[in-house]
């Protein structure tokens, strides 16, 4: 969950750290730090707090001049955010320095015995470890010492390493932590993610587990962990650069929310042909779909709940029993597979941990498996059997916006597919249902562009602490995520609840001024979710309704009502998360939270 860059080539390398790292504090930015070969020794400089304070404490990189160097911004996970516990770290004669993304689980064993050796340590974090133990086998040759201590340890890593006594080498490593490797003009360039490079090279190669590669200004050569020479092809990186830019909006978030009409049509439309679904990489016949006779989708977050969405929407158009399972409680409960099982494993980043674990487990039981993923070349995209891709571009907030909506429109039409393929939607229905796909960018849009109304009901609840959200059927997907997003970005407490269950226990919680967003955009649960709002209502708590034109009956349990547009029932959920995401932004700005890096939160979740 942390972000490394390194770079070795003709230019100085610090400016380009610090600008790399600017494109992955997404990862972490609770510290920063960045060390460089200044052509006699290493020097470091590193701090607590956000990236700026590294940048103004090196002037932009001006006073750590060289042509190699590595830095790292961190989402801590073993001692508090501290000068000392930030990256990179020393070896004891400050000739071996490393950065390191991910956890190394049998850190404490590895340091008592090194410290039965007399290495003596300054920080509280599992990577000073690293650095000690590649001096402990460290006899003159790099790649010697670095497979010995992949040898020794367990957990996950990608890692940046130099050695002062080889002023021409980077070293890079990787173990169920994502990293990158490209060639730029004038240099060879390492990252944990592809925004750090997209300016200075499209091209890259992704390394695999326990791989390795060395590389000098003009040269990259690759290992396994045997030390054995192996070949890398690159992938091609199709984002725009100014993707991974602010352009002009206060917050990535905002510019990623108005994205999403972009990001949904970018998703459906080179999968639409002459009124037919045309999904090649699914690598599925339709007798082979037939055949399916469970599907499983496995998530985290917000793809968790995606995948909540989708089981409403697979089991309804193409009447195939469908479970959801968190990612990371996924391999716990011995869960039941087999070869007509399809899991579908979702993942923005393609590098989500417990999804990554979740996928392997489900292949090594003989199930098929397709992965849903937003990065092409990731370890998801790679491991899976087959690979839907989400044209989302790169998504730099925290929160996630375009990649859910993304998510979405994959999803739904893997439901129509099957549908249509098992025979239980015929041509009309699919070409009218691929017609409401097609309005969706411009109905999402078009909520987009009445946040005023929006921002000015947000206003109001700045002060808030407790704040509910219910639904039925879909809208209980849809107030899952409304929930998720508000938390995450303003530290408000909010729950979502079926809204069936309020009676079971939740009700007891609302009081008066208690604000509960309610979701209905089913037309067959209209009624019931109206009894429950008037519930809620008459013990003091103050509504807010989201759901479709035409239902102006809701006028009369709630306070206030955001209308949608009307659009096919099983596509409520990119329509009705728009407002919500609204919603939870305008709390979280006029609450003065850092939207785009919200405390204790990390972009990709490479650790379990």
């Amino acid at each position: 969950m942390c972000g490394i860059v390194g770079y070795i080539g003709n230019r100085q390398a610090a400016p380009i750290l610090l600008d790399g790292l600017s494109k992955l504090e997404y990862r972490g930015y609770d510290s920063a730090g960045i060390a460089v070969y200044n052509g006699e020794k290493i020097d470091m400089v590193k701090s607590k707090g956000r990236l700026k304070v590294l940048s103004e404490l090196t002037h932009d990189g001006e006073t750590l001049p060289g042509t190699m160097g590595i830095g790292h911004t961190r989402w801590a996970t073993h001692g508090s955010p501290s000068d000392t516990n930030a990256h990179p770290h020393f070896n004891s004669d400050k000739s071996i320095v490393v950065v390191h993304n991910g956890i190394i689980e049998n850190y404490l064993k590895l340091k008592k015995k090194l410290e039965k050796h007399d290495y003596q340590f300054v920080s509280e974090t599992d990577t000073e470890i690293i650095a000690h133990l590649l001096d402990y086998y460290y006899q003159g040759n790099p790649l010697q010492a670095i497979t010995k201590i992949m040898h020794r340890m367990e957990g996950s890593y990608a890692l940046g390493i130099i050695f002062q006594d080889h002023p021409s080498e980077l070293y890079a490593v990787r173990k169920d932590s994502p990293l990158i490797v490209g060639h730029t003009d004038g240099g060879n360039i390492i990252a944990s993610d592809v925004p750090a490079v997209l300016r200075y090279t499209r091209d890259v190669v992704f390394i695999e587990n326990e791989e390795i590669v060395r590389m000098t200004e003009d040269s990259m050569e690759f290992f396994n962990v045997d030390e054995e020479p192996i070949t890398k092809e690159s992938v091609r990186i199709e984002w725009d650069v100014n993707a991974a830019e602010k352009g002009g909006y206060e917050h990535f978030m905002l510019k990623e929310m108005y994205e999403q009409p972009k990001s949904v049509m970018d998703t459906f439309s080179p999968r639409i042909k002459d009124n037919r679904i045309v999904i090649e990489e699914l690598g599925m016949t339709d007798e082979e779909i037939c055949k399916i006779r469970k599907i499983m989708i496995i998530a985290c977050g917000s793809a968790s709940h995606v995948g909540h969405t989708s089981k409403y929407v697979f089991e309804g158009l193409a009447r195939i029993p469908v479970e959801v399972d968190m990612a990371s409680e996924f391999r716990y409960r011995n869960p039941i597979l087999d070869e007509d099982t399809l899991v579908v494993v979702i993942s923005q980043s393609g590098e989500t941990a417990d999804t990554l674990a979740a996928l392997r487990e489900a292949k090594e039981q003989g199930a098929r498996v397709l992965g849903v993923v937003n990065v092409v070349g990731s370890s998801i995209a790679r491991e899976s059997d087959n690979v839907m891709y989400t044209w989302a571009g790169p998504e730099i907030a925290v929160a996630t916006t375009k990649a859910y909506s993304a998510q979405l429109i994959a999803m739904y039409l893997l439901a129509m597919k099957f549908a249509h393929a098992r025979g239980k939607m015929d041509d009309e229905q699919l070409a009218r249902m691929l017609g409401d796909m097609k309005a969706l960018p411009a109905q999402i849009e078009m909520i987009l562009n009445n946040r005023e109304k929006i921002q000015r009901f947000a206003n109001r609840y700045l002060a808030a602490r407790d704040i509910f959200f219910i639904g039925r059927g879909l809208d209980h997907a849809i107030s899952m995520e409304g929930s998720l997003k508000l938390k995450e970005i303003s530290y408000i407490h909010s729950e979502a609840y079926a809204a069936g269950e309020l009676k079971h226990g939740t009700i007891s919680l609302v009081e008066e001024g208690t604000l509960v967003a309610a979701v209905l955009t089913q037309k067959d649960l209209y009624k019931k979710m109206i009894s429950n709002m008037e519930e809620v209502r008459t013990r003091g708590a103050f509504v807010m309704a989201v759901t479709a034109e035409g239902n102006t009956e809701v006028e009369k349990a709630a306070d206030y009502v955001i209308y949608i547009p009307e659009t096919n029932k099983y596509f409520t959920n990119s329509l009705a998360i728009i407002p919500l995401q609204l919603f939870a932004y305008y709390i979280a700005v006029g609450r003065g939270c850092d939207v785009d890096k919200p405390r204790n939160l990390a972009k990709s979740v490479t650790v379990e």
